[in-house]
C-alpha cells in the first residue's frame, strides 16, 4: 500500500505549498485516477509515490517504506513505477531493445534475465518485433507504449503515470487506455493523472484535486455528479456524462451516473424498452 498522510511540499524554502495537508492511500491492484485544473499540485503528487520528490511535512510511506530514507528509496523505485508525460523525456536507448533493458540492467540482473523481461514487456504493451527499431522513427503512441515497457520491465506493483494520453491521436490514445484498464485487470495499481475524466470510466476512484488539496475522492459516477452540479468549475464533464445529466433533467427515467457509452445506451435502451416509457 502507498500511503500518503498529511502531505504538504513548496520547491524551496521560501516559495508556497504546492501541496497542502494530502491524505491519500493507493491499495495494491486498485486504480485511482487525478484530475484538476492545471498547476493544482497533480504531478508533484505523483513525483512523491517513488520517492523524486520528498515530502516538506507530512509522511509518504510504500509498504511501510518511508520515501525519506535513502536506504529505501531503490526498493521504492522497484515497487513503483512512473511514466512522465512526455516519453522523449524517459527514453534514453538507441533502440527500443536497449531502451526497455536499461532499467532492468541497473538492477544487475543477468543478461538472459533481462533479455526475458524486455521481451515480457514488449509483448504486454503490442510492440513485439520492434526491439531494433530506433525510438526516433516511432510515432508519438509508440513512444509512449515504449516508455511504459520501460516500466514494466521493472516488474513494479504499482504504475504512476502522468497524462499519458496527451498528445495522441484517438486510436493511439485508446491503445494506451486499453493497456492501462488490462494492468488494471491483472493486479497492478495504478494512479493515473488526467484531463480528460472521460478516459478513466474503468477506474475504481476519481480524486480530484484544488489548489494542492483533495477537494473530492470518491467513484467516478460520483465525482461526474459533482461536476454536472457545477461544484468544480472550469473541470470539464466527460461528454457521455453531460449527455446523461441533461436527459435526466427532461425527464427521463435514466440514472446519470454513468461514464461509458456502453452503460450509457444500456440506460437508454432501458429507458425506451419500459411500458411506462421512462420518458417524457
Amino acid at each position: 500500500m502507498i500511503v500518503l498522510e498529511g502531505v504538504s511540499f513548496r520547491y524551496g524554502e521560501e516559495g508556497p505549498d504546492v501541496l497542502r495537508g494530502v491524505d491519500l492511500r493507493l491499495r495494491e491492484g486498485e486504480y485511482v485516477a487525478l484530475a484538476g485544473h492545471n498547476g493544482c499540485g497533480k504531478s508533484t503528487l505523483l513525483k512523491h509515490l517513488n520517492a523524486l520528490l520528498v515530502p516538506t511535512a507530512g509522511t509518504v510511506t510504500v509498504d511501510g517504506l518511508d520515501t525519506r530514507d535513502p536506504s529505501a528509496q531503490r526498493q521504492i523505485r522497484r515497487a513503483v513505477g512512473m511514466v512522465f508525460q512526455n516519453p522523449d523525456h524517459q527514453i534514453v536507448g538507441m533502440t527500443v531493445e536497449e531502451d526497455v533493458a536499461f532499467g532492468p540492467g541497473n538492477l544487475a540482473l543477468p543478461p538472459r534475465e533481462i533479455r526475458e523481461c524486455v521481451r515480457e514487456a514488449l509483448v504486454r504493451v503490442g510492440l513485439e518485433g520492434y526491439e531494433s527499431r530506433a525510438p526516433h522513427t516511432l510515432s508519438g503512441g509508440e513512444k509512449r507504449l515504449v516508455s511504459i515497457a520501460g516500466v514494466l520491465a521493472m516488474k513494479p506493483r504499482f504504475i504512476a503515470l502522468d497524462e499519458p494520453t496527451a498528445y495522441l491521436d484517438p486510436v493511439s490514445r485508446r491503445r494506451v487506455l486499453d493497456l492501462i484498464a488490462g494492468l488494471h485487470r491483472q493486479g497492478m495499481g495504478i494512479l493515473h493523472v488526467t484531463h480528460s475524466i472521460g478516459n478513466v470510466a474503468d477506474a475504481d476512484r476519481l480524486v480530484v484535486m484544488e489548489g494542492g488539496a483533495i477537494a473530492l475522492d470518491g467513484r467516478p459516477e460520483t465525482a461526474c455528479a459533482a461536476l454536472a452540479s457545477g461544484r468544480f468549475p472550469g473541470l470539464e464533464i466527460p461528454p457521455v456524462a453531460a449527455l446523461m445529466a441533461e436527459l435526466k433533467n427532461l425527464g427521463w427515467g435514466v440514472n446519470a451516473n454513468v461514464l461509458s457509452v456502453r452503460d450509457a445506451c444500456r440506460e437508454i435502451d432501458a429507458c425506451l424498452s419500459s411500458p411506462s416509457g421512462g420518458r417524457p
